[in-house]
C-alpha cells in the first residue's frame, strides 16, 4: 500500500474515534443509516448523470490505484534507452528491434519505432507530444470526477438537513423528543456526512490522481528527451547525464541557502 494514503487513513480513523468516543455521549448518536444514505445515494446519482457511464465505472480502478504503491520505472527507463542508443549508434537495427521486443513502455517502444523507420525528428516530436498531452487530458478528467463528487456531497448534505428539518418541523407540535430526535439527527449528520466525505474521501483521491499524472508526464517527457537524442545521434554517456537529470533531486531550483564560495571555505576549514 502506498505509505501516504496509509498514514492518511490511520490519521483519519484517529480523528474518528476521537470525535466519536471523546465528544459524544454514545458514539451511535453519530451514526445515522438515512442521512449517510441520502449523501452517497445522491452523489451517485448526480455523478452518473455528469458523466458517460463508461467514465463513471472507472471510479473503482482509480480508487485502487490510489492505494497501490505505483512505480514509474523512470531508471528502468533510463538504461533501455542508453542501451538502445549504443545500438543505433552501431548502425545495429536488428539488435535494436530485439531490445523492444522487451520493453515494457509502449510509449518509449513506439518512440524507437518511429526512430527506426527514420522518421524526421520534428514528426516524431509532435506525435509523441500529441500522446503526452492526450494522457493528461484522460487523467485529468478521472480527477475531475472525484472532484465533482466532492461539490455534490455538501450539496445533498444540505438537502437531507432540509429534509430532517421539514419533517421536524411536521412533528414539532406534538413535543415528543421521541420523534423530534431522529429527524434532527437526519438534519445535521446530512450535512456532516456530505462535509466529511468530500474533504476526506473524494477531495484526497483526487488530488493523489493529480499527482500521479504529474509524476507520469516527467516520465513521459523524459523518454521523448531521450528519442529527440537518440534521433541526434548523441553519445549514450551524454543522453545518460541528460536523462538523470530528469530524476534528480534539487533542494531549490533558483536559490541556494548560502553562497558557493562559503560553502567552499567552510570545507577547506573542515579539511
Amino acid at each position: 500500500m502506498n505509505p501516504s494514503t496509509l498514514i492518511g487513513i490511520l490519521a483519519s480513523c484517529v480523528l474518528l474515534a476521537s470525535v466519536l468516543f471523546f465528544t459524544a455521549e454514545s458514539p451511535q448518536s453519530f451514526i445515522n443509516l438515512p442521512g449517510l444514505g441520502i449523501v452517497v445515494a445522491g452523489t451517485l446519482a448526480a455523478t452518473f448523470i455528469s458523466y458517460p457511464l463508461k467514465e463513471v465505472l472507472r471510479v473503482v480502478r482509480l480508487v485502487g490505484i490510489v492505494f497501490r504503491r505505483e512505480n514509474t520505472y523512470i531508471r528502468d527507463d533510463i538504461k533501455e534507452l542508453v542501451d538502445l542508443s549504443r545500438l543505433w549508434l552501431k548502425g545495429d537495427v536488428r539488435a535494436v528491434e530485439n531490445a523492444l521486443e522487451k520493453t515494457r513502455n509502449p510509449f518509449l517502444r513506439n518512440g524507437i519505432q518511429l526512430v527506426i523507420a527514420n522518421t524526421k525528428e520534428e514528426e516524431i516530436y509532435d506525435l509523441l507530444r500529441w500522446r503526452i498531452a492526450r494522457l493528461k487530458a484522460r487523467e485529468h478528467a478521472e480527477a475531475q470526477i472525484f472532484r465533482t463528487m466532492a461539490t455534490y456531497a455538501p450539496a445533498f448534505g444540505m438537502i437531507g438537513t432540509l429534509v430532517g428539518l421539514v419533517n421536524m418541523l411536521e412533528v414539532m407540535e406534538a413535543g415528543d423528543l421521541h420523534v423530534i430526535g431522529p429527524r434532527m439527527a437526519v438534519a445535521l449528520l446530512t450535512t456532516f456526512y456530505g462535509i466529511l466525505l468530500a474533504n476526506l474521501v473524494f477531495k484526497p483521491i483526487a488530488v493523489k490522481l493529480e499527482r500521479r499524472t504529474e509524476e507520469r508526464l516527467i516520465a513521459m517527457n523524459m523518454v521523448l528527451e531521450g528519442i529527440s537524442l537518440i534521433t541526434k545521434r548523441r553519445l549514450p554517456s551524454f543522453i545518460e547525464e541528460t536523462l538523470h537529470s530528469f530524476v534528480a533531486n534539487y533542494h531549490d531550483e533558483i536559490r541556494d541557502p548560502e553562497p558557493p564560495s562559503r560553502r567552499g571555505d567552510e570545507a577547506s576549514a573542515n579539511a
